[in-house]
């Protein structure tokens, strides 16, 4: 079908469930996002299919600012322009997680390691004390579901239209948010089955619909709820809003690429 959209912004979650940093390239591999959902928290009271620690459990969470205490390292493999010299179907690899080492600012301005035992102590002041919480550190993106998530900004502004509340589309907590020429909302639920280019490089085959949680329904700025989002994304939409890719083709995606339905 050729050009279908551009990248409107690219994001990543350097801890699960944390506030995301918008980039202006990203490198997306085999294993997810680099950099993105590299720590989460682990609760002893949640259920062992799904361990994780999130703003389901302390909506506020989602408030925290996470960032890489150095940048350069966490950007983009540390030896992609090496292995690309070499050969083209060289994967390249990670830093050393201590070089990705991460700092937490809280929503009242207090900052933390991520690995500092206080940070625990903070999280766990909201929640249901029952919660014991241990952090996990992965080369691989620790996401719920499929490495890559794909968002299209026509279906926030779809929602609003429905729900007649702004939405931000920062609820969805996307990797990838596509700009889609001549394209109403929930268009990219069409790529179901296909592959999609972005830039020069990078291959995603689009595996299935993002089904959602109440995980949308909080506002990224102040963690308030609005059931009205997740109400309409489930009475008119089967519960899903986006759409989940494992990756092809490694390589860099820049902000402005053309997205490609091949």
């Amino acid at each position: 079908m050729g050009i279908v959209g551009t990248v409107e912004s690219l994001w990543r979650y350097p801890v699960k469930s944390m506030r995301g940093e918008e980039l202006d390239e990203m490198f997306a591999g085999y294993a997810g996002v680099y950099g993105d959902r590299v720590f989460a928290f682990t609760s002893s009271a949640n259920a062992k299919g799904f361990p994780f620690f999130t703003g389901r459990d302390q909506r506020q969470m989602i408030r925290y600012r996470a960032r890489f205490r150095n940048p350069e390292k966490a950007s983009r493999p540390v030896n992609l322009v090496e292995a690309e010299k070499l050969s083209p179907n060289l994967n390249p690899i990670s830093a050393d997680l201590l070089d990705l080492m991460v700092d937490v600012e809280t929503p009242d301005g207090k900052t933390f390691a991520v690995d500092d035992p206080a940070l625990i102590d903070n999280l766990r002041l909201n929640s249901d004390g029952n919660h014991e919480l241990t952090l996990r550190r992965s080369h691989k993106a620790l996401t719920d579901c499929r490495p890559l998530s794909i968002f299209a900004v026509q279906t926030a502004e779809r929602l609003g239209e429905e729900t007649g509340v702004q939405v931000d589309k920062r609820r969805f907590r996307a990797n990838v948010y596509v700009d889609l020429t001549n394209a109403d909302g929930f268009a990219e639920d069409k790529f179901v089955g296909r592959s999609l280019r972005i830039g020069s490089t990078v291959t995603i085959a689009v595996l299935q619909r993002d089904a959602r949680c109440m995980m949308i329904t909080l506002d990224p700025d102040t963690a308030e709820k609005a059931p009205a989002i997740l109400k309409a994304v489930a009475q008119a939409h089967q519960g899903m809003a986006g759409v989940y890719g494992a990756v092809l083709t490694e390589g860099v995606i820049h902000k402005g690429d053309p997205v490609e339905l091949l």
